[in-house]
């Protein structure tokens, strides 16, 4: 089993930028595919981003537009969301997500293990 705490999130004006970093506990973090999803309220979680085990290859909402950056460090059993150009509909809790397979898939019923959230809220 895999642990993942979220982190980064809180309040930032539109056109700002933050970093959410994803924290696991675990020696097998690399056998994961990894997803961040989000999720306002009243609406059901949304895929925004996923990275394969290795990092090579990754996947985007369309919502994401180009602002948006994934990454994984393996060896800091980490992985990232760089959000940049924020909107105000960006505002939800952010989750990670770890899948035990090689590509990420953009379902949420697809990932067994899930953070507890991080609140993004942006500004109008």
């Amino acid at each position: 089993q895999v642990q993942l705490v979220e982190s980064g999130g809180g309040l930032v004006q539109a056109g700002g930028s933050l970093r959410l970093s994803c924290a696991a506990a675990g020696r097998t973090f690399s056998s994961y595919a990894m997803g961040w999803f989000r999720q306002a309220p009243g609406k059901e979680r949304e895929f925004v981003a996923g990275i394969s085990r290795s990092g090579v290859s990754t996947d985007y909402a369309d919502f994401v537009e180009g602002r948006f950056t994934i990454s994984r460090d393996n060896a800091k059993n980490t992985v990232y969301l760089q959000m940049n150009s924020l909107k105000p509909e960006d505002t939800a809790v952010y989750y990670c997500a770890a899948d035990f397979t090689f590509v990420p898939g953009r379902a949420p019923y697809e990932y067994k293990y899930w953070g507890q959230g991080t609140q993004v809220t942006v500004s109008s």
